[in-house]
């Protein structure tokens, strides 16, 4: 743990008695931290957030007016959807599912890649009452089912190609075509999808939706253990779209119905559901869809529909860092601002992006699926440029900095476990109370199981994690959904996962296994077993055979030591 810092007191006159017991123990604090509760405030003024009980995050997102004019845009076809027509198409979608019989409270899979039609079946679902949970579509079909079975799916959207492969889920299936995101919209024609977004907008039922009901259910892997289904509701997704994307964009003036964001992130992940999916289209941007990512049409795109902010994760950010050294220095002009999240980011690559692209502003941003992907967020100003920081608490967000050995609160500049609460947090986990309560206690607060610390000036900056996830291309990875398929061959009697850096991608998955005697296993043999049993991004990467497994005398993997043995390798 840090010491903590003595400072100046500037505001110190407006808190005079905080100011003396702080000066009481030779340390004088910022108005924002509370010395008593150890509580850190936004040093943002509080957002209003909607009162009325019955308000559902569709009819939030189109109850503000803008002038925008194209709402989402294909980055290859430029085929695109206006902004009049997103709400058309949303209610006539409304209208399909409750012709089909969905109903409020029924749960409706999204297993779609990105595309300009993944907001019109998120939004129509969601304005029905109905939940929505996504997965990821290079999800194997073993972890479709699991998902498909503990959310209790009634009905998936899917690429057309893989229908017949979930034909064994024994649920409605409405596929989407390939060619849906690159041709016209003729050749919509005479597929289920087409028959449900031509269904009369004004048929579309009216539920009552509290904000406090279910409104999506994603899945993470939190802080510990394995993947979860988190809960969230109307109003954390509310919150989300006030306290993130509308507040960042009243920061900036350059924000506006005129700006192009250009989304390469999933859909599917709480950060592009949160800000492509819903929030910047209650601002009027026009948002660029890359169905994949590609290189040469990230530039492409940039350069041909002039996009000004691009949100990435930290591989995106390297490979457009690379990518622009190697074009012309008229291209990517238009770029005012590129913002990263999901992943810790490290100094080099900051150091090239900003040495790169000096005239792009840069910011950084801290979230969770069970905050909503509400934290922080980066705001540079003229006098200070904080680019390692992931920025300041957001509005109507509280935090706590805790010893994670003596449960204690610690002040500015001392590293801790981060404790987040607010509007954004979770109901909680899905039929899973035990690991609800502790994720979140008693006292709404949110245990991230990341090691943070704050500066004087009230950003935050995130040093390690508690947790063992393994963080791969802005994926979550658990190692213990990895253990539990190794585990599952004959030939392995003991197996632990942990991370190896990789300065591409962030992290991969390397697994430790002890075989059994007279097993002619191979590390060949291991990664293939495992990959045909999870998505491309989970696969083991590399296979470390020992004769034993280091644990605790509870039998809890020592991963640290895995770690070092790791480290002794290479």
């Amino acid at each position: 743990m840090a010491t903590p810092f003595l400072k100046t007191c500037a505001n110190a006159q407006n808190n005079p008695s905080e100011t003396q017991n702080a000066e009481a123990k030779g340390n004088c604090y910022p108005q924002w931290f509370s010395v008593e509760t150890g509580i850190y405030k936004s040093t943002h003024p509080s957002v209003h957030l909607p009162s009325d009980p019955f308000l559902d995050i569709v009819s939030f997102i189109f109850s503000h007016k803008h002038g925008g004019v194209s709402a989402l845009v294909d980055s290859q076809s430029a085929v695109s959807i206006s902004y009049p027509e997103l709400r058309s198409l949303v209610k006539s979608t409304a209208a399909g599912l409750h012709q089909m019989g969905v109903s409020q409270g029924d749960v409706v899979m999204i297993l779609l890649p990105n595309s300009i039609y993944f907001p019109v079946v998120l939004l129509g679902v969601l304005s029905v009452g109905a939940v929505v949970t996504t997965a990821n579509p290079l999800s194997s079909l073993v972890e479709i089912k699991k998902q498909v079975f503990e959310c209790n799916v009634s009905l998936v959207f899917t690429a057309l190609e893989t229908v017949d492969k979930l034909g064994t889920l024994g649920v409605q299936i409405i596929g989407l075509p390939e060619h849906l995101m690159f041709d016209s919209e003729t050749n919509l024609l005479d597929s289920a999808f087409h028959n449900l977004i031509s269904c009369d907008p004004k048929l579309a039922p009216k539920p009552r939706i509290k904000q406090q009901d279910t409104a999506v259910i994603l899945y993470s892997s939190g802080t510990t253990g394995n993947c979860k289904g988190v809960v969230l509701t109307h109003a954390n997704f509310i919150a989300t779209v006030e306290l993130f994307v509308r507040f960042e964009a009243s920061q900036y003036e350059h924000l506006s119905t005129e700006n192009v964001y250009l989304d390469v992130i999933p859909m599917f992940h709480v950060y592009g559901l949160s800000l492509f999916g819903m929030g910047l289209l209650s601002l009027g941007s026009t948002v660029v869809v890359m169905r994949k990512f590609n290189a040469d049409e990230m530039v492409s795109a940039i350069d041909r529909y002039g996009v000004t902010h691009f949100p990435v994760v930290p591989p995106l950010l390297m490979a457009l860092t690379r990518r622009a050294k190697g074009v012309a220095q008229r291209s990517m002009k238009s770029l005012k601002q590129v913002s990263c999240g999901a992943a810790p980011l490290n100094t080099k690559c900051i150091q090239d992006f900003v040495r790169t692209f000096p005239d792009v502003d840069f910011i950084q941003g801290y979230g969770m699926t069970e905050s909503t992907a509400v934290g922080t967020r980066g705001y540079n100003t003229e006098k200070l440029r904080n680019y390692s920081s992931v920025g300041l608490l957001s509005p109507n967000t509280e935090a706590k900095v805790v010893d994670w050995v003596t449960g204690s609160s610690l002040p500015p500049n001392s590293s801790g476990e981060l404790w987040l609460r607010g509007p954004s947090v979770m109901k909680g986990y899905l039929n899973n109370v035990e690991a609800t309560k502790s994720t979140v206690d008693d006292d709404g607060w949110l245990h991230t199981g990341d090691i943070v610390y704050f500066d004087q000036n009230g950003y935050l900056y995130v040093l390690d994690r508690l947790k063992e996830i393994i963080k791969y291309n802005g994926f979550q990875i658990a190692p213990a959904d990895l253990e539990a398929v190794l585990m599952s061959h004959p030939d392995i009697i003991d197996a632990a996962v942990t991370s190896a850096i990789n300065e591409e991608v962030g992290e991969i998955p390397v697994a430790f296994v002890v075989k059994r005697d007279g097993s002619t296993l191979s590390q060949a043999d291991v990664i293939d077993f495992v990959a045909k049993q999870v998505a491309p991004y989970k696969k083991v990467r590399k296979v470390i055979f020992r004769g034993s497994i280091p644990r605790s005398v509870a039998g809890k993997v020592l991963r640290k030591e895995l770690r070092n043995l790791l480290k002794s390798r290479m």
